[in-house]
């Protein structure tokens, strides 16, 4: 990052803080269909103002619930499902999200909502009045993080574990590009503040549902190799979550799979939305450990976004079209890089 980034957001992180300590309520979101960041980046930043003595909820749609099980030893006292009659009194903290729309609840999107951004997806769209964006960050809880140290919060156990969980899931246990110096900084000052690195992995990563490896077989089972196996892609069906018992969450780490094949440049995983009452929306999930491909880029041609080695879009897009899609604008970007 050059000289000039690095202040932009020292700026905006120095404006944020000011917001925070001048606020004396908040209400806290974060995106639809919340992953690890989110939801650790949303409890840890509720836990941290909490200490501070301020009036602060957390909002998530009832339609959340229940969490994925890798979450659900995380405790959401505190939390909202319907907005509080004094909302307009509160500064709204966006965590976690890099499009509005990622959060399609009318009341947070009224005009005249005094919202704060806070987020390291770097096609965020900047939709706050305050904007702390950093695309350097492994992940919004590690902004978390340096927002609590700035607030003078003392980091307890109880605010450090989110924190760790947002930070180990959008790192893939430290092993994506994003596994910083930085992010292994922060992640020892956590441990060093509580977090039991053994329990966190327990809990998120082996703790799998027999339903959720029905689901797996099922995906393997469809495995398609396009563009001379730089492609790997699945569809999962309405009837292959019914078939297997599965839940929506239940499809979480299939396309990290997908992305393990030998020859993969793109991962797609295509799945039915369950929650579609029209029945015909799908949701697509792109991974790469490419570094000369972006899938956000990919993603953003179908409404969507994400990072450039993770994102994601819902569409009605046929299955067979999505994927002519993807490989077009994958052998653009990999021409472009040649």
């Amino acid at each position: 990052m050059n000289t000039s980034a690095d202040a932009t957001i020292a700026a905006a992180e120095a404006a944020v803080l000011e917001e925070l300590r001048s606020a004396p309520k908040l209400l806290l979101t974060t995106h639809e269909n919340p992953d690890g960041d989110a939801l650790g980046s949303l409890l840890g930043m509720h836990r941290a103002l909490e200490q501070l003595g301020k009036d602060v909820l957390m909002y998530l749609s009832p339609q959340e619930f229940p969490l994925p099980p890798e979450y659900r030893h995380l405790d959401f006292r505190g939390l909202v499902g319907e907005p509080p009659e004094d909302v307009g009194e509160r500064v709204i903290v966006f965590l976690d999200c890099g499009n509005i729309d990622r959060m399609p609840v009318d009341f947070l999107r009224e005009n005249g909502r005094h919202i704060v951004n806070v987020d390291h997806h770097h096609d965020n769209t900047r939709f706050g009045a305050f904007n702390l964006v950093d695309p350097s960050a492994s992940s919004t809880a590690e902004i978390v993080y340096r927002l609590a140290r700035g607030l003078g919060v003392q980091l307890t156990p109880e605010i450090a574990e989110p924190l760790y969980v947002g930070i180990v899931t959008d790192t893939g246990r430290f092993m994506y590009e994003n596994a910083t110096p930085a992010a292994h900084r922060v992640a020892a000052d956590l441990i060093e503040a509580g977090v039991n690195p053994y329990d966190v992995y327990h809990r998120v990563y082996e703790n799998v549902p027999v339903a959720r490896l029905r689901l797996l077989e099922r995906a393997l089972s469809r495995l398609e190799r396009h563009d001379g196996g730089r492609i790997t892609a699945t569809l999962l069906t309405r009837a292959d979550f019914e078939e297997a018992g599965a839940s929506e969450s239940d499809s979480e780490g299939i396309v990290e799979q997908l992305r393990a094949v030998e020859g993969t440049v793109v991962a797609v995983l295509v799945r039915d939305k369950l929650d579609d009452g029209r029945r015909g929306l799908r949701k697509v999930s792109l991974r790469t450990s490419s570094r000369g491909v972006d899938v956000s880029a990919i993603a953003r041609a179908f409404g969507g976004g994400g990072h450039r080695q993770a994102a994601g879009f819902t569409t009605d897009v046929p299955h067979e079209e999505v994927i002519a899609t993807v490989t077009q604008l994958l052998r653009a970007q990999l021409d472009d890089s040649a």
